[in-house]
């Protein structure tokens, strides 16, 4: 099959050509798939866009009258997609539900003991000949109360990090797991855990519904100096009272992976030019604030997990088989 690749990176190119066992013909792309670069899919039975492209219905429209049957994301979050559209297009969507849920969840950690332990300012004090202490007192995490807010395969992984630190554990979902009792975790509610936690772990999806789950009003109810890290939607938080909360004082760190308006930034080389957005630029100015430009997947295992689940998804739709990844209206 012809597949037409959005919003590729060299990374992509070299992850999807190793898993291309079965000689699809793959063609990459810069650009991000939306309505304005959706003729680019001209003559592609395939295309595969990443979780910043915007398939609206606009776009699955131009899809279909190009003759393109299969949207293969080739990522877990599918918000960018308007599944319904599609189905009634008659298109298939199909996402990489799982890659490496270690992947992610370490990268929790990076940001968490970064902030914590405030290895970035050392950095570049010793750069600068500066050897001083000063300002550098972090905390320990053993015995801290770590809470995660979606206790899927990364929630998961997270708290087991976490408990190997020797945290308490804390976790929110609306489908509470039993197993991860054993770990000596306790489900709560999102108020309580937000109450609770020294430390809150976003992992939910974004829907209408979680949208700025993270609000000024919830802010408020954290404790004084808790840290927040998020690898896991931007728009679950509310960029601007986050932004107020962390001048306030009433946080004492974030981490961030991804970030509300991060599409046309994220994954780009930006520093030849200034940063437009005026929150962004101020969340980079603070010295308890860590952020990575969605980095949270980039390995070289979820690399090749992501890539091989893509093709084995564009395999089983060639073949007409079962869609075993494939997304439906809810």
């Amino acid at each position: 099959m012809r597949i037409a690749v959005f919003d590729s990176k060299r990374y992509d190119r070299i992850a999807l050509n190793d898993a291309n066992h079965a000689g699809h013909e793959l063609e990459f792309f810069d650009d991000r798939l939306n309505r304005t670069t959706v003729p680019l899919a001209a003559g592609f039975d395939v295309v595969c866009p990443f979780v910043n492209d915007r398939v609206d219905e606009a776009t699955l429209t131009e899809l279909k009258r190009l003759g393109v049957g299969h949207v293969a994301l080739r990522s877990a979050g599918y918000n960018g997609v308007d599944i319904a559209a599609a189905a009634r297009l008659g298109i298939v969507v199909t996402r990489v539900p799982a890659y490496s849920p270690e992947a992610v969840a370490e990268h929790v950690f990076a940001l968490l003991l970064t902030l914590v332990r405030k290895t970035h300012r050392a950095f570049n004090r010793v750069r600068d000949a500066n050897f001083s202490l000063d300002g550098l007192v972090g905390f320990n995490l053993h015995g801290r109360t770590f809470g995660v807010v979606g206790a899927g395969k990364i929630g998961r992984a997270a708290l087991n990090i976490a408990n190997g630190f020797g945290m308490k554990l804390l976790a929110y979902d609306r489908n509470p797991d039993p197993a991860l009792e054993s770990l000596g975790c306790r489900f709560v509610s999102l108020p309580e855990l937000l109450a609770q936690a020294d430390i809150v772990s976003l992992h939910a999806p974004l829907f209408p519904e979680t949208r700025h789950m993270i609000s000024a009003d919830s802010l408020a109810t954290m404790k004084q100096g808790a840290v927040i890290i998020n690898t896991s939607r931007g728009g679950l938080i509310d960029s601007s009272a986050l932004l107020d909360a962390l001048k306030s004082g009433q946080l004492g760190g974030v981490g961030l992976d991804v970030y509300e308006y991060e599409e046309g930034v994220f994954f780009e080389d930006l520093s030849g030019s200034a940063v437009q957005d005026d929150v962004l630029a101020r969340l980079t100015t603070f010295p308890n604030v860590v952020i990575t430009s969605h980095q949270g997947f980039l390995t070289d295992e979820a690399l090749a997990a992501i890539a091989g689940t893509v093709m084995q998804n564009v395999a089983d739709y060639a073949a007409g088989q079962p869609l075993a990844n494939q997304v439906t209206p809810s």
